[in-house]
């Protein structure tokens, strides 16, 4: 077994092609029913403020398996700590021993977070899209527009935060990465202009109204990972002309979908999987005025995709 640590991994693994065709080959393989998937398992332990969540997939024929547990505390910051942290274990799937475990902090569930953002732009946004409306401004909210540009000519963000201090700082790391910046006092004003939106917040109430949609948008929702999470109302979800989700469970009870799920109802639209629309090769943007919604709650086949690329450019040194 060999152990790595994060600064390892991060001099081997980032956003780039590979991690991108990595992520989007597990999603596509979990669209055709190649993917042993469970349920997450998640604990929370309310007297520090603090969850676990443990993810797990095995694609069928990959020599190896990811066990990922995945930890939050988010009294953290006022410790100088980090919110997030966990690790990967590989697992060969044939005779069950420990490959490898990859203490990377989170660092790789940043990663494949943020290529499945782009994956789900690229599937679902207008070729055309420049403009990107950032709703957090957070980790993900920096990465997930990194990750756009593997597949988008982005140049152009508006951001909303809570924090307007929080906006400032991350308009000045955007700008040094050679984007125009625009920041906003309201959700609705920095949708105005926008191609795609990316929610990226830990908001315990929808942010984003069906009103703030302009034509031809592109959303991307990846916040609402937890029960008690959510960012889209639900007249986003009704207004739009296609709604695809990473996993249709997952997002009924952790994502978007549980507004409906929750109150014993039926969506009132079609639900589309990602992984489905990426393997049959559907091109479910009709028009350039088509609304599309992807709900991302982070999945076990993501985390096996990133661990097994990481081990093999580990290996390869």
């Amino acid at each position: 077994m060999k152990l790595y640590q994060r600064d390892e991994i991060e001099a081997v693994v980032g956003i780039d092609e590979e991690a991108l065709r990595q992520v989007e080959a597990g999603f596509a393989a979990l669209g055709r029913g190649e993917v042993v998937q469970p349920p997450i398992l998640s604990m929370s332990m309310e007297e520090f403020n603090s969850e676990v969540d443990v993810k797990t997939a095995h694609i069928k024929g990959w020599e190896c398996f990811a066990i990922k547990v995945s930890t939050g505390s988010f009294d953290n910051p006022k410790r100088g700590l980090p919110s997030l942290s966990g690790l990967m274990m590989l697992f060969s799937a044939e005779t069950g021993r420990v490959e490898a475990v990859l203490f990377d902090e989170g660092y790789l569930t940043m990663v494949r977070t943020a290529v499945a953002g782009a994956i789900a732009a690229k599937h679902l946004s207008r070729e055309d899209s420049r403009r990107v409306a950032v709703i957090g401004a957070g980790e993900q909210a920096q990465r997930q527009v990194e990750a756009l540009r593997l597949v988008r000519n982005i140049d152009t963000l508006d951001v909303w935060a809570r924090r307007p201090e929080g906006a400032e700082e991350y308009a000045d790391r955007m700008r040094s990465r050679g984007f125009t910046v625009s920041m906003h006092d309201s959700v609705h004003a920095a949708c105005d202009q926008a191609d795609i939106i990316v929610t990226a917040t830990p908001s315990r109430e929808p942010l984003l109204q069906a009103s703030d949609l302009p034509e031809g948008v592109h959303v991307t929702a990846m916040g609402s990972d937890s029960p008690d999470k959510r960012e889209l109302d639900e007249s986003v979800l009704t207004r739009a002309d296609v709604f695809v989700c990473d996993s249709r469970a997952q997002s009924e009870h952790n994502g978007e979908l549980k507004v409906f799920a929750n109150a014993g109802r039926e969506p009132p639209f079609k639900v589309h999987e990602l992984g489905r629309v990426i393997s049959r090769g559907e091109r479910l943007r009709v028009s350039p005025a088509a609304i599309t919604v992807c709900d991302l709650t982070g999945t076990g086949v993501q985390d096996t995709a990133i661990a097994s690329l990481a081990l093999s450019r580990l290996v390869a040194g």
